[in-house]
């Protein structure tokens, strides 16, 4: 039996005012995987539109909807889905049809090999406006050369992942955007495939240019979780060293100005800013020891690991 048809898919779909679009899009994943066992989920983030409406009326078994309470964003939309999926493998994609579900397929073999933990698309021939080509080029670039983790293409939203790793995603804010980088961080071996791309079938985007900065704050919050969640006081601790060292340097100057030249350093502006020194250096350090307490804290009360084991061996066979 093939192990692809076998296995459960959950095809998850995050939805905002895609009235227009959900009809056409439940027919192509139903044509695009006929002879799989599937279900998909759609979650609407509280839609202004006829949304909720349509899918109801579709009267699909297949389609599971989940309505949120009120309008949480991408990112926790996912989540909910991704929490509410009962697949073997689970399948994320936009709702704008401008993924193509009849890629599906070929990704999935890929996924059920065992070498990939996830497979992401590259999307061929973008038929997006500049407004969105640009803060996703920047994403691109600042990935790469930040975290050294070689995607293409961080945007695609069509994905395919495997149970265990979907699971352990722990999306929030707007981390949909670096969902690659975070199923890295968890240990995921990527694989990138070329994946076809349409232009918006009907509707309106939801991105701007605002994005670009929004990239740069989430950029900054993983490169910190990603080097110091375990240990802050490596990050706090260092620069508050540095800052009370500049300080004190400051100061050991300006006496020796004062005992040696005789000079006034009351009213001298490098006093103040050699004392602010000191302060900040000495209010970063204890940031640094209060987080150090609250991660061991974290770990030590529920019972959490900093790691997990993928695999154990003992004897040369599997345990």
């Amino acid at each position: 039996m093939n192990p692809v048809t076998s296995s459960l898919l959950s095809i998850v779909v995050p939805l905002y005012n895609e009235e227009e679009n959900v009809v056409l899009l439940t027919d192509k994943i139903h044509e695009s995987l006929a002879g799989y066992q599937y279900e998909i989920i759609y979650i609407d983030d509280f839609s202004r539109d006829g949304t909720r409406k349509v899918i109801k009326n579709l009267n699909d078994e297949r389609v599971h909807l989940l309505e949120l309470k009120k309008n949480y964003g991408q990112s926790l939309a996912l989540a909910a889905g991704l929490d509410y999926a009962r697949g073997d493998y689970i399948i994320t994609m936009d709702g704008d049809l401008q993924n193509d579900p009849s890629d599906i397929p070929q990704m999935l073999e890929y996924a059920v090999s065992g070498e990939y933990d996830v497979v992401t698309g590259i999307r061929q021939k973008r038929k997006d406006s500049p407004i969105k080509k640009i803060p996703s080029k920047i994403a691109n670039f600042l990935v790469r050369r930040v975290t050294k983790l070689d995607i293409k293409d961080n945007g695609c939203a069509l994905k395919v992942f495997t149970k265990d790793i979907a699971k352990d995603l722990n999306l929030y804010g707007e981390m949909h955007r670096f969902i690659n980088l975070l199923a890295y961080l968890e240990g995921a071996q990527i694989k990138q495939v070329p994946v076809k791309h349409h232009a918006r079938h009907a509707g309106e985007s939801k991105y701007g240019l605002e994005r670009v900065f929004k990239v740069v704050a989430d950029m900054m919050l993983l490169l910190f979780i990603r080097k110091y969640f375990q240990r802050p006081i490596h990050l706090f601790g260092i620069f508050g060293f540095l800052l009370i060292l500049l300080g004190v340097v400051i100061n050991m100057y300006l006496l020796f100005v004062k005992f040696y030249w005789g000079e006034d350093i009351g009213n001298r502006p490098l006093l103040i800013f050699g004392l602010m020194f000191i302060l900040a250096g000495i209010q970063l350090f204890t940031i640094g020891i209060v987080m150090e307490l609250l991660i061991r804290t974290y770990y030590e009360s529920q019972n959490k690991r900093p790691y997990r084991i993928k695999k154990v061996t003992i004897g040369g066979k599997a345990a």
